[in-house]
């Protein structure tokens, strides 16, 4: 506890740590403030049924998750961030075929600026689609008519087309924001704000549940919670896994030439097992609705009932295969996009350092892209046994879906990934204070950071 109190003293001492932090506090505040603002036009007391609709499991629960409660709410922020996490996996795959695309990639931060604006003008041609099906959805999902105090006609449609895009295009404005002057992944801090929102009520719904139906009661309670952690603990140690390549570095001559013949100390190049982060579990998590809505679309043919009945569920068999299917796909291709061997490998050579036993330049980068498969693989593999723990937990155990939907799958995951993420980037602001302290003067050595 003590050392913990000592760690907020020194980012209270860092002003700009302590900026970014409020920041970003400020930021999700308005995003939440924003879940909560229902259409115009729209009453928001007759909305209890898309609530019920949206409070267990099932696609729309986990729709509703990812939002923050803004779906269920009929709220300006009812699309959320998924359009913009839809354009940015569209942009990546025709990142592999279209050269254009491909030479942007490779002109550093002016072709990444370019990306992004094409993934934003994507995120607004998606919305235009997304938008009237939400409104036009909302009828079958249990809004009255009477909910719709304007009608449903274009003097309503237009303008709250025109509101719905408006808020998924401020929320992406939000995210990134938070990435630039705050702290931690602005994209997925809203993700997970709106994930962490739920968790509360699921766990209400499970306790009351096991105490009240006599489902087993408190000690039933106190066992999930011990597994829930023992969970928690395994993600981390999925994020956190690293495999350790050995480099060694030719000392250099008095002259600033490289002696080969005389080698210096020896550092680690870490290779995480899951180098792609929580971003297979999104871009998976987002393809995830195409299948049913497909089967809406042909609802009329017996492959369209299959998709529709085996995609909707989401504890469902079928639904769980093609999701861990989808998320070691992702894996291996954000892997790739990330870790760029080839340049690990001549920025090793130029630096005068090499892997003992490899030959620098070629042989290097192929060393590195073969041990970066080989632990992807299990990294892919574990990655999608946690997405699909959820479904196993529901039908052995009898939980809520709410509160399985916790243990383990795409909350869990992103929760824990975009936390350590985000207490890595405080933590580096710490040492790095720590490390001019030092070399400005001794009486900063034992305030300046950890």
């Amino acid at each position: 506890m003590k050392r913990f109190i000592e760690v907020l003293s020194n980012i209270w001492k860092i002003e700009e740590l302590k900026t970014r932090i409020g920041i970003t506090l400020g930021l999700l505040v308005v995003y939440r403030i924003g879940a909560q603002v229902v259409l115009p036009g729209i009453d928001a007391v007759q909305l209890s049924e898309l609530s019920s609709r949206t409070s267990g499991g099932g696609l729309l629960g986990v729709l509703n998750m990812f939002t923050g409660g803004a779906f269920a709410n009929a709220s300006v922020f009812a699309l959320g961030i998924m359009p913009y996490i839809s354009a940015s996996i569209v942009v990546q795959l025709m990142g592999i075929a279209i050269p254009y695309l491909q030479k942007l990639q490779k002109e550093g931060e002016s072709g990444r600026r370019r990306i992004n604006q094409i993934t934003r003008w994507l995120t607004i041609a998606i919305c235009v689609f997304q938008a009237p099906a939400y409104l036009y959805s909302l009828s079958a999902l249990g809004v009255p008519e009477s909910a719709f105090v304007l009608g449903k006609g274009l003097g309503f449609m237009v303008p709250s087309v025109i509101i719905l895009v408006t808020g998924t295009i401020f929320a992406m404005w939000l995210g990134e924001k938070i990435t630039d002057k705050g702290i931690g992944n602005g994209i997925s801090l809203l993700i997970t704000v709106g994930i962490v929102a739920t968790l509360p009520m699921s766990f209400a719904q499970e306790f009351v549940s096991r105490v009240t139906e006599n489902n087993g009661g408190p000690i039933v309670i106190l066992i999930e919670t011990i597994v829930w952690i023992a969970i928690n603990a395994i993600c981390i140690l999925l994020v956190m896994a690293v495999r350790q390549i050995p480099v060694q570095y030719a000392r250099r001559t008095a002259s600033g030439g490289i002696d080969k013949n005389q080698i210096g100390s020896r550092q680690y190049i870490p290779l995480k097992l899951n180098a792609s982060g929580v971003m297979p579990i999104i871009f998976a998590q987002a393809l995830m609705f195409a299948p049913a809505a497909l089967g809406r679309l042909a609802s009329d043919s017996e492959v369209g009932q299959w998709l529709q009945a085996s995609f909707s569920d989401i504890f469902g068999l079928w639904y769980n295969i093609l999701f861990a299917v989808l998320i070691i796909v992702f894996t291996y291709f954000y892997t790739a996009i990330t870790v760029p061997t080839n340049k690990m490998a001549d920025d090793l050579k130029r630096s005068g350092g090499f892997v003992p036993g490899v030959r620098p330049g070629t042989e290097t980068a192929d060393f590195l892209d073969r041990i970066m498969s080989q632990i992807t693989f299990p990294g892919s593999l574990f990655l999608a046994a946690v997405a699909v723990l959820p479904a196993v937990v529901y039908h052995l155990f009898g939980m809520q879906q709410g509160w399985a939907l916790f243990y383990g799958g795409t909350s869990l995951l992103i929760m824990v990934g975009v936390a350590i993420d985000t207490i890595q980037q405080i933590n580096a602001y710490l040492l790095n204070r720590h490390y001019d302290g030092l070399m400005k003067t001794g009486s900063k050595r034992k305030t300046a950071g950890i």
